[in-house]
């Protein structure tokens, strides 16, 4: 089994940052790609952004790109998700994620985190 545990989410006002981190247990970290979701109320849950095993590779939803950066540090079995320029739009309960495959769909991701809250207020 894996324990992922989110942590970071909080109150901010727009143009705000945030940094989101994922801290894993229970498995070989590094094994895994591992991604970020988000879920806004009464909205799907939708990809944010993923980074490959070693963190070579990353990826990012359109309404994000340049604005936040997906990283990870496997000797500490952790991932981060920096969040600038925040927009109320960016409100959501984040999601961190991982996988033994990649890609974007949620189906994809093997083992989840319970959620980290952030608000961005106009």
């Amino acid at each position: 089994q894996v324990q992922l545990v989110e942590s970071g989410g909080g109150l901010v006002q727009a143009g705000g940052s945030l940094r989101l981190s994922c801290a894993a247990s229970g498995r070989t970290f590094s094994n895994y790609a591992m991604g970020w979701f988000r879920q806004a109320p009464g909205k799907e849950r939708e990809f944010v952004a993923r980074i490959s095993t070693k963190g070579a590779y990353t990826d990012y939803a359109d309404s994000v790109k340049g604005r936040f950066t997906i990283s990870r540090d496997n000797a500490k079995n952790t991932a981060f998700l920096q969040m600038n320029t925040l927009k109320p739009e960016d409100t959501a309960v984040y999601y961190c994620a991982i996988t033994l495959h990649s890609g974007v769909r949620i189906i994809e991701y093997d083992y989840w985190g319970q959620g980290t809250q952030v608000a961005v207020s106009s």
